[in-house]
């Protein structure tokens, strides 16, 4: 077999993999960037492409492709934050199918800021990217390049938006508190920058109208900052609980807020859940093993960034039209947070 040498640089070629193989540079760049070209070609040739790529220590070139396609293969990512467990979680997805795509992504955090959310739209857009993937983030006007959105909810041009159903979610919870003898319910509402909070908390007024469950105001705390720790619930419950209105069940907008209530109640002397039973939302990976493990509706936050980061690469690769809505199923895992209402 011809011996092929790297490059001066020492730097392998794609001819020299084309010529290990016996085949054409077309064919063999098809199956190394995993084009949709590559399709037609039979496996038995592309792992023998593939053999012959790692024998030679061949790495693609992706300035050299960029500058082929006219394209930067290259996605911006817009999130409210980086280190919460829901972005996290989500970011994680987004990564997982661009990296096997062989797609870059840049990340730009807003923290709820307009000014900031369009200087970073700006400065991706001088960085070329073909695309954006929002997480949590509420668009104010139609973004200039195809846009998939992670809890988005406005609908506008360009975008698709992938939204949890929040009347099912909600109704699985409150059906399932009422089940267990809960009538007295305490709330904590989401920030009302969250992308979520809106549509979450008109499910919940409907939700106990059809119920029967009053919701009284001195029942409902608001939440307001941007604080992605516990800290916040916890702040949230001290205040209900100072209220002296009782209640057995406490409906939380988030796992995190969810943690920090039922360290709350523990300090006034009260159970979770032989008192005070505690729902919680998203389930991040820390629900299943705080104490007790929290009952809360899972939302498949991974998958989730995996749906939009393969919606926004069809968008752009094959050009096609795609729905407005993306809508993902939501699932209640009960665990040991709640319990039967005290008599």
């Amino acid at each position: 077999m011809k011996k092929h040498r790297a490059s001066n640089n020492g730097v392998v070629t794609l001819q020299q993999v084309a010529e290990r193989v016996g085949l054409t540079k077309g064919t063999v760049s098809a199956v190394l960037n995993d084009s949709p070209a590559a399709k037609a070609i039979p496996k038995g040739t592309k792992d023998r492409i593939l053999a012959a790529a790692q024998d030679l220590s061949y790495r693609p070139n992706f300035f050299a492709r960029s500058l082929r396609n006219k394209r930067t293969f290259t996605i911006g990512v817009i999130a409210e934050e980086i280190g919460d467990p829901y972005g996290a979680m989500v970011i994680s997805g987004i990564e997982a199918f661009l990296s096997a795509r062989k797609y870059f992504f840049l990340t730009v955090v807003h923290r709820h800021n307009l000014e900031m959310l369009q200087q970073y739209e700006g400065v991706l857009l001088a960085r070329g990217v073909e695309g954006f993937i929002t997480v949590d983030t509420s668009l104010t006007q139609p973004p200039p390049l195809p846009t998939v959105a992670v809890a988005g909810h406005r609908r506008m041009a360009r975008v698709t938006n992938i939204v949890l159903d929040h009347v099912q979610a909600v109704q699985d919870v409150l059906k399932h508190l009422v089940g267990l003898g809960h009538r007295k319910i305490a709330f904590l509402r989401g920030q009302p920058f969250s992308s979520d909070s809106a549509d979450r908390w008109r499910a919940i007024c409907d939700a106990c109208s059809d119920l029967g469950i009053s919701m009284p105001s001195e029942l409902t705390v608001q939440l307001n900052e941007d604080d992605p720790s516990p800290n916040l619930g916890y702040r949230a419950t001290r205040e209900l609980l100072c209220r002296k209105r009782p209640f057995t069940a406490l409906f939380a907008y988030n796992d995190i807020s969810a943690i920090g209530a039922i360290r709350a109640i523990r300090e006034s002397g009260l159970g979770v859940p032989q008192d005070v039973s505690v729902v919680g939302f998203d389930d991040i990976r820390e629900a299943a093993y705080h104490l007790p493990s929290l009952t809360t509706v899972r939302q498949p936050l991974r998958n989730m960034g995996e749906i939009a980061a393969q919606t926004l690469v069809n968008r752009i690769e094959w050009q096609k039209k795609y729905p407005s809505q993306i809508a993902v199923k939501p699932e209640l895992v009960v665990r040991e947070s709640t319990a039967q209402a005290v008599s």
